[in-house]
């Protein structure tokens, strides 16, 4: 089965998420990945659940990789890492802006050496600007851009997003430009260098809530599960739960009206369009909840889904992995590991219909594939032996 980045080698220099969820999606796509670890390993490998130098947590962002231990703090390690760069088509790094340059791995000088290299540097900050230095982690990314401040009930305390979502948009925003200069080297000869950061991702991501401050409506606040564009879409809670809805429409809205049995709604004037809904989103809000929690969860979403009103339950994670639909789309998969046993994992949300992509093999265990890899590359059985007695590599 061919799939799209067959041939491709991606050299991967990053630990815990943002980056090896970037290297982990073009494993994904058939890149050949190689993870290169110290000697004590990616802090993921020490996870909660975690079987001597394996978790769950590392197997979910690199599985299908091919793994080397290598020490950058020796001079052997980095000309090991280095030759290897000389071999591959990208390095995704994500050390604070400077550190690979003082191994003798940064972009400027490999560059010259590779022209073809694509280097992808994924920081806190990114590669430039005056906090560039700072170290950064999702945490402090959401609330430096922004994220934290919209999160939340109105009023309450900040809170971050569920998610780490700085951390993995900062990785797809890294697989988006590893794959856009892949693109353009087929036409330029050249590779170049990727820059993006977890503060990029928060402050990129907030497009509802920069473009109501740049429209001059005010700073955003957090509004729970609201919408700060459309109303009624939110969270509305039931006799035994909550559900969502998202009537973000004129026609949806009607359709909400009728299933709740309240048509007059529609012809009201503080709801009359969207605009109007959410100006007064408390109000309409507050009147659905009163219909909507006299009856259940299932007798809603039936009733919703005969008008073509968008909603749905609100899952708990249990619920979202046996749910037939995600099952259906291959979302969670069941793999093999060689010290954790079955686990399941993550499949891929991204599907192709000529080369699609596959999750393999599990995860690498910690330095499993050093000698392989050294080797594919010129180094000899003494030179390996070498490395590894002096410490470089394991």
């Amino acid at each position: 089965m061919i799939r799209a980045l067959d041939g491709v080698r991606v050299l991967d220099v990053t630990q815990v998420m943002a980056g090896p969820f970037c290297t982990m999606l073009l494993c994904d796509m058939g890149a050949d990945v190689i993870k290169v670890e110290s000697p004590a390993g990616d802090s993921t490998r020490r996870m909660p659940g975690a079987s001597g130098t394996d978790s769950p947590s590392f197997n979910a962002v690199n599985r299908g990789k091919r793994g080397i231990v290598v020490d950058l703090k020796q001079a052997a390690g980095q000309e090991a890492v280095h030759r290897l760069a000389l071999a591959s088509d990208v390095i995704v790094e994500n050390y604070r802006p400077g550190v690979m340059a003082k191994f003798g791995l940064g972009y400027d000088k490999l560059s010259q050496e590779h022209p073809k290299l694509v280097y992808a540097s994924i920081s806190g900050y990114g590669q430039t600007g005056p906090s560039a230095g700072k170290g950064g982690f999702d945490l402090v990314a959401q609330g430096v851009s922004g994220l934290m401040s919209v999160t939340g009930e109105p009023g309450g305390r900040p809170v971050k997003a569920g998610l780490p979502v700085t951390d993995l948009g900062a990785g797809l925003f890294a697989v988006a430009g590893i794959l856009s200069a892949l693109l353009a080297r087929t036409r330029t000869g050249r590779g170049q260098h990727v820059d993006t950061s977890l503060v990029d991702a928060g402050v990129a991501l907030s497009v509802w809530e920069m473009t109501q401050y740049f429209s001059g409506r005010g700073v955003p606040e957090p509004l729970g599960s609201a919408h700060r564009m459309n109303a009624p879409y939110q969270a509305i809670k039931c006799s035994d739960g909550y559900v969502t809805i998202g009537a973000a429409n004129d026609r949806t809205f009607r359709g909400l009206c009728e299933a709740l049995g309240h048509p007059e709604w529609d012809h009201d004037p503080s709801f009359k369009n969207n605009a109007k809904r959410v100006e007064n989103r408390e109000v309409l809000a507050a009147s659905i909840e009163e219909v909507m929690g006299r009856q259940s969860r299932s007798h809603w979403l039936m009733r919703l889904e005969e008008r073509g009103v968008p909603c749905g339950p609100i899952n708990d994670y249990g619920e979202v992995a046996s749910d037939p639909h995600v099952r259906a789309r291959a979302l969670v998969v069941d793999t093999e590991h060689p010290t954790l046993g079955r686990i399941e994992t993550l499949g891929t949300p991204i599907k192709l219909s000529d080369t699609p992509l596959t999750p393999g093999r599990p995860s690498p265990l910690l330095g499993q594939h050093t000698e392989e890899v050294l080797r594919e590359i010129g180094f000899s059985s003494d030179e390996v032996a070498g490395l590894r007695q002096s410490g470089a590599v394991a």
